[in-house]
This record gives C-alpha cells, structure tokens and sequence, in this order.
C-alpha cells in the first residue's frame, strides 16, 4: 500500500528531500545536477529506498526560473493587436537605474521581427470596434512558422473584457502545430505591458516545462501523481504546471515561506520574518499573521501579474564569491560557486572564496560534520581561497574571513528591511525565522543588527522549502477585471464570483478533491478613482465593509486615506483552496532537568573589540538536544542538514517541536 508522500525542492546547490511516511518525517540531501535536475530527484529517491511506496511527490522547481534568468527559453513569438507591436519594448518608460547616465534595458525576451500583429479592435468593454481579419490570421501564422518559432503569446487589447477575437487566433496557431499561450486563459486582467510579459514568460518557458516535467512523470516509480510547488504558496498538478508554467517561477522560494509559516505558527509565533539563506540566493518575507503576496512581482526584468508570495531575493548565499569591485572595495556576491565546482572547500576544483569558505575558516563549519559527515569539507583549500583576499587586504586569513560574512550580512540586512521597515512593519515585533543551508549560520548576528528580538530555526531547516511543500495546499488563482464604482458594483461583482467560484470548484474536483476539503476565498482590488496602484482587501459579500477595509489597508500602507473619495473596484479576485493532508509536527512535553552535553570543543572565531577573537566554542549535535534544554552561547550546534551559530550573548531553548528558539540575553 503506498504511504510515502515525498517534498523535493532543486536548489542551485543541493536538492533537498522530506519524506513523510505516515506522519514520520525523514530528510535527505543530494548535489544537484543543473543540467538535468531530474537526475538529482531519481538519485535522491534511489537513495531514500522509496520505491513503489511512493504515494505522491511535490516538487518545487527552478527549471522556468532560470530559462529566464539565463535568457534560455524557447524560440518565442508574439500575436498582438495592429498598433501594439511594440509594446515589449516600451514598456512603462521608468528608468531602472535613475542615476546611471548610460542605461542599456535587457531585451525583451521576443526579438521585434518575431513579434506579428493581426487586424482587430475591441473598446474597453470588449465591444468590436474592428472585425477580426481573419487573412490577418494567417499572414500572422504564417510569418511565425517561417521564423521557426516553436512557442507563441497571444495577447490582443482588451482580450480580458471579451476574448472571441483572442481565442479565434488561438485556435489557428494551435491548429498549425504551435504551442500556445494565450492572455484571456493565463491572465484576463487589464494593464497591456503586464498582461503580455506574463503570457510572454509563459510562452517562453512552457515547453521547456512539458518537456521536463514529461519525462519526470515518466521516469517516477509506479504511478505516483506529480504535484508542482506555484509562487502563490499552493500546488498545482504537473498537467495545469507544464500549460502554465508561469505560476511556477517562485516555486522553490514560496515553499519556503510556507514552511516557515507552518513551524512558527507551531511554535507560537504568528508575526514572522522568513529568512532562507541557500548556496546562491537569501529570499526573505513576511508573515503578519498570513502570507503577504503580491500580483506585482519581476522576474529579472520582466513583470508578472501572476500573485505570488511577495518574496525579496538578493544575491547572497553560501557560495557567493568575494571579489574586489573597480574602486577596491571588497564586495560578496551575486555572482555564486553554485554545486559545480562550489566553495574551495568542497574540493570539487573551485578555487574562489565563498561565504561558505569563510565560515569554513571562522570555525564555524565543521569540516568532518559537514551533511551529518557525508562529505569533508577542505580546510586548507578554504583557507587558500580567503587567503587571497586577506593578501589584498593586507589582514589575516580569519580578519578578512569575518569582513566577507559582514558584507553579506549587510547585504541580506538590507533585504530585510525592503520587506519589513519599508513597508511599515517594525522588525521588532517578529521572529525570524532561520532556514536554508546557511540561514542559521547568521541568523543571530542578522537579528542583533535589526534588533529581532528572537531566532527559530526549525528542526529541519536545511530542507524547510520541502517540508513547505508537504504542508502546502492545492490553490487555484482566478482573476477578472471589472472596472467599477464601488457604488454601482453590487450587480457586477456577484456574477462574476459566481462564475469563477464554480470553475475553481470543478477544477478542484477534477484533481480529487472532496467538496468538503475546498475553501473558496473572495477578494477585491480597490483604488481611489484616478489612482493607478490597487490594494487588494478581502470580500465577505459585503461592498461597504469591503470599502472600509480599503481606508484602513490604504493608511497603513501609505499614511494616509480619504473616506469620502470614490473608490473604484478594478478587479475579482477568488482562491479556490483544496485542503491538503499536513503532516502533523510532533511535540515533547519540556523536561524541566534536561542538560545540554557538548559533544567537543573547538576554537571559533567571533568579532570582538579587537578584531577577530577566537572563542572555546561547545558544539552540540542537534540530535541529542531534548525539548526543554536551554544552554549559553557561544555555541555549535551541528545536524544532517545545516549549522546553527549561536554567538556570544545568546541563549538558546528548545521548544516542544523541536524547534530551536535563540534569543540575546
């Protein structure tokens, strides 16, 4: 009888497993393999013995996340309105870069001669004001085949308001052996420049997903079904994932968030900041007592309007690399060691410092306790690589070892402060919440900084965005633009929740799920009228309760609101949430006369107030810490899957599930 349910998250650097076979959760960790990271995922089974036993896997993957980073998608081509050709490319004339006096845009992701129109217009209201051409149709098609395109966005004016003319074009790109991705069926909703980049990341990345996600199916033990981790938090089936591949491209990160939310929210803890330090990237968020999204989000430079989890990304990991910018100062990061060849350290042939390399030299990592002491870390080779900046420098090896770590916690520092103190939130009032690789090897220093007055770090969180991904729902986004006065809305709103609530209803239905483990939630876009940004609040059927909550979220959000100006309703927005079967986090009463035991002692180096002050440092394994043991930091505490520092100051606890909570004493 199958009973192994298996979250997988690919990494840059590793590919983290959490198995839940009937509620007992193991963990597992394999190199990843960026050229096919399938092959990591087989492997990892391969070793975890799941076999036959396995029940379901969900996976969050990279693989639509870096065919944009890198610019290696498919060849893609554009179907648009007369006129609007160019759109791409004008995009909404801000300046990325306002100081820079030589700004060169990327280029948009479709060349312009790939980019065809056809005859057609409808008014805002999806009226025709010209008749499709249908001779247009196939100028258009045509063209496209000749350049070998293999994958085509669909985005005509005003498609969302009425779609006939859209799904007309479709229909013909389909018939002529094209994959299609059309706006009215990836994002009805208005805003031209961001409704086609949406389907234009879709287009470009979806058969890259088919094909990927095809041969995983194919090539998983027995029949299990494939779920795939969305950006928005919730899963969706490999089949919805490889149409549109889109909703995918935070799929690792959301995970992550989701987990942390799940564990801390166990843990007592309802206000959050997530931290996920991994090899390549630290995404943070917050939590205020639910998930914080966002249908604003870029990928590199291209918009989506697709919600997702509102996840602030800097380039700082374990394997961002040191260097030395043209002005000589010393800079960590974006650029990244990645799996291959990685850190020094891994003695892989990589020969560039690392964050991990100095930690590695800082006495922080544990060369034999590295994964639970599946792999040694090089000391000597660590020491070589920091070394060169130390020459530079004109310090010794550990002095520059603790620069590198300080510039990439200012770096991750100011991450932080984009989504909570920018934002209005005082970081004061949260936890943070320390996962990834490499999240709790900084986590407390971070907190110090922005003066969080306490650290979690969850009992697995080397693999949290794959233990995210077992407690995520099944989560169904639909939107519609409307674009209405609230005062005039009641007869306009309710059609339309009507019409979405029951397509999320029947599409949940079709992946299996009871009517009874499905929520739907109701929401509106709000905006004062003449404004160009809207808050989305939620709706309880009620218009004027909706409209008080705008007031409210609009003060919050920019100091200031005005009751007695119109407020305009701009867009329908409904979740339709399957319940998914959360694996249940364990929890050990406290033991009042628990001791902590160090396993040994090594020297660690701290900052102090003469620089670089090596500390004799007890080291605990994880493993052996019970619920209700509380011990003084400095300290190490090691695990299979990551490294918890607890510097000088600090205090740590364990919690009933197994949590660590660290705070300054």
């Amino acid at each position: 009888m199958p009973k192994s349910v298996v979250g997988v998250d690919t990494g840059g650097t590793f590919t983290d497993f959490v198995v839940s076979d009937d509620g007992v959760l193991r963990v597992h960790k394999v190199l990843s393999t960026p050229r096919n990271p399938a092959e990591a995922i087989l492997r990892g089974l391969r070793e975890l013995n799941v076999g036959d036993e396995l029940a379901a896997l969900v996976h969050g993957s990279t693989v639509a996340t870096n065919a944009v980073l890198e610019r290696k998608g498919v060849r893609t081509g554009l179907i648009t309105t007369a006129g609007f050709r160019d759109v791409l490319e004008i995009g909404r004339q801000t300046r990325p870069k306002l100081y820079a006096l030589r700004v060169e845009r990327e280029p948009p992701l479709v060349p312009r001669d790939w980019r065809v129109e056809v005859r057609e217009r409808l008014d805002e209201r999806g009226a025709v004001l010209t008749p499709l051409d249908p001779a247009s149709i196939d100028e258009a098609v045509a063209a496209l085949k000749l350049a070998e395109v293999e994958s085509v966005a669909v985005c005509l004016l005003f498609s969302f308001a009425n779609p006939a003319h859209e799904q007309a074009v479709v229909a013909a790109a389909r018939a002529a052996g094209l994959h299609v991705s059309a706006s009215s069926e990836v994002l009805p909703e208005f805003r031209e420049y961001e409704r086609t980049s949406t389907v234009v990341l879709n287009a470009y990345v979806a058969p890259i997903m088919d094909r990927y996600l095809g041969e995983l199916e194919r090539s998983l033990p027995g029949s299990a079904p494939l779920r795939i981790m969305q950006s928005n938090g919730g899963s969706i089936s490999a089949a919805t994932a490889r149409r549109e591949a889109a909703r995918t491209l935070l799929s690792g990160p959301a995970a992550g968030v989701v987990g942390a939310a799940y564990v801390a929210s166990a843990s007592g803890f309802e206000r959050a900041i997530t931290f996920d330090m991994g090899g390549t990237s630290t995404d943070v968020a917050l939590i205020d007592g639910e998930l914080s999204e966002t249908t604003d989000g870029t990928i590199g430079d291209f918009p989506t309007r697709l919600p997702m989890i509102d996840i602030h990304t800097v380039g700082a990991g374990g394997g961002s690399i040191a260097w030395f910018d043209t002005g000589g100062a010393l800079r960590v990061g974006p650029r990244s060691a990645g799996a291959d060849p990685g850190p020094a350290a891994y003695g892989n042939g990589g020969t560039e410092p690392t964050v991990t390399d100095a930690n590695v030299v800082l006495g922080r990592l544990i060369p034999d306790a590295f994964l639970g002491g599946g792999m040694t870390l090089q000391l000597e080779a660590a020491r070589t690589a920091v070394g060169r900046i130390a020459d530079r420098l004109g310090s010794t090896v550990e002095e520059a070892a603790l620069g590198m770590v300080r510039i990439a916690n200012a770096n991750m520092e100011a991450a932080i402060r984009v989504i909570s103190v920018e934002r209005g939130h005082d970081p004061r009032l949260f936890t943070l919440v320390a996962f990834g690789g490499a999240g709790p090897l900084h986590a407390c220093e971070l907190a110090s900084a922005l003066r969080i007055p306490r650290v979690l770090v969850p009992s697995t969180p080397g693999v949290l965005s794959a233990l995210g991904m077992l407690a995520a729902d099944i989560l169904k986004d639909y939107v519609r633009t409307v674009m209405v006065a609230s005062a005039a809305a009641d007869g306009v709103v309710e059609p339309v929740f009507a019409e979405l609530d029951a397509r999320g209803r029947a599409e949940l239905a079709a992946e299996g799920l009871s009517p009874e483990r499905i929520i739907i939630e109701r929401y509106l876009d709000l905006r004062y009228s003449g404004q160009s940004y809207e808050l989305v609040v939620p709706y309880s059927g009620d218009l004027g309760v909706a409209v008080e909550d705008f007031h409210r979220a609009h003060d919050r959000r920019f100091g200031y609101s005005d009751p007695t100006e119109q407020v305009q309703v701009v867009n329908v927005r409904l979740k339709a949430r399957g319940l998914a079967d959360r694996p249940e986090i364990a929890r050990t009463p406290l033991d009042a006369n628990a001791q902590a035991e160090p396993a040994s002692t090594r020297a660690v180096i701290f900052a102090g107030q003469a620089g670089a002050d090596a500390h004799d440092t007890p080291i605990y394994a994880r493993e052996r810490l019970v619920p209700g043991v509380t011990f003084d930091g400095p300290a190490i505490i090691t695990q299979y899957d990551t490294t918890t520092v607890l510097p000088p100051g600090w205090r740590a606890l364990v919690d009933e599930t197994r949590s660590l909570i660290l705070e300054s004493s």
